[in-house]
């Protein structure tokens, strides 16, 4: 493997939203994007769900975690043996718990595992190293988001916000020299996003999501509750913070009390307030925000963005780039950064104290 120079880095990503594993590949020197290659999605059923959705919270040891992470390492190597021509992986693994301040943070899969499959050096556990000294290991993305901010060229303050289970904000001064420097990156969790808008149509409706937002068209905000929710604590903590999927499981019982489309509608309006509320925290102000992940396709969810953010919001596809996939690269860019001990996180993305390179690699014997 070349010591220096682009590679084809391949990455993955299973998140809280519990859809799926995402797997794609770009090149990419650690610094710079130069091309996009092949991606894949490999969905979980509803049975799979429901094994990581009775492991979440859980910590090693704990009885639902043996079979959830057997399940990602089995759906993980299933969708990366359709690749060919990667020089390196980046294995995320799937969060059950998050507790940075606490017992730290918890992603199932063994990427040794992964390794020894694929014969390819495997790049894991990216996110135990910045917790371990004082970080919240969360947001991961904010390094790429730079790169990717320089390859399009933009030379103004912009945003990308990521729209999975939870909501995601990166902060970027594409002017910066890089990720590294100091003012270049903001990064912090901004709230509760898809995940209990999910809930809500599973345990309500059976479905999995609520598909082109079509159930919160039909209802009406309460305007009242969207502001209590914005009430707790967390929102008050100043980034860079970090949320675990779990901390706002109580907003479903909360809506007991509105119709399916009026809770819907709610819980969509708490996605984008708690965006709008996080505004207030960037060094200066955006002129654009690029939205990733999958709250983008949602058109009643991107319609409250507008409403409450007056900046331009547009899908990562205006810029020519794949919102599905983007979490994936990120976790390849990220290897390739591990592998040349370059930073992958730091003060102002996760909070550490210092930059941290986080992720232990594992190498197949063969190597």
């Amino acid at each position: 493997m070349r010591k220096d120079g682009a590679l084809w880095a391949l990455g993955t990503m299973s998140g809280t939203s519990l859809d799926g594993v995402d797997a794609a590949m770009i090149k990419t020197d650690g610094h710079a994007v130069f091309a996009f290659g092949p991606a894949a999605y490999r969905p979980y059923t509803a049975e799979e769900q429901e094994t990581l959705r009775r492991a979440l919270g859980q910590w090693p040891g704990d009885p639902d975690v043996e079979p959830a992470a057997e399940l990602v390492e089995t759906a993980h190597a299933e969708v990366l043996a359709r690749f060919s021509g990667a020089e390196v992986l980046g294995f995320h693994g799937q969060t059950l718990a998050h507790d940075p301040k606490g017992r730290g943070t918890h992603q199932c899969g063994n990427g040794a595992l992964l390794a020894q499959l694929l014969g390819l050096p495997t790049v894991w556990d990216f996110r135990s190293s910045d917790v371990t000294i004082g970080g919240h290991g969360a947001p991961l993305a904010p390094f790429y988001h730079y790169a990717l901010a320089r390859h399009i060229g933009a030379t103004e303050p912009l945003a990308f916000l990521n729209l999975g289970g939870v909501g995601n904000l990166t902060w970027i001064d594409p002017t910066a020299p890089g990720p590294e420097s100091a003012g270049a990156l903001l990064a912090f969790d901004t709230g509760p996003a898809n995940a209990p808008i999910n809930d809500l149509m599973r345990e309500r409706l059976g479905e999995s999501h609520d598909a082109g937002g079509a159930l919160a068209a039909s209802g009406e905000v309460d305007e009242a509750f969207v502001a209590s929710v914005l009430k707790d604590s967390w929102f008050d903590a100043l980034p860079p913070k970090s949320l675990d999927r779990n901390h706002f499981a109580g907003l479903l019982d909360r809506t007991e009390m509105l119709s399916d489309e009026d809770a819907a509608a709610t819980l969509t309006a708490v996605a984008a307030a708690a965006v709008a509320a996080a505004q207030i925290h960037f060094p200066a102000p955006v002129t654009r925000i690029l939205v990733t992940g999958g709250g983008r396709n949602n058109p009643t969810l991107m319609a409250e963005l507008r409403r409450r953010i007056p900046v331009q919001i547009d899908p990562v596809e205006a810029v020519g780039l794949d919102g599905d996939m983007l979490e994936a690269q990120a976790f390849a860019f990220l290897a390739v950064r591990v592998l040349r001990k370059m930073a992958t996180s730091g003060p102002d993305t996760t909070g550490a104290p210092a930059l941290v390179g986080g992720g232990q690699i594992s190498r197949p014997t063969s190597l």
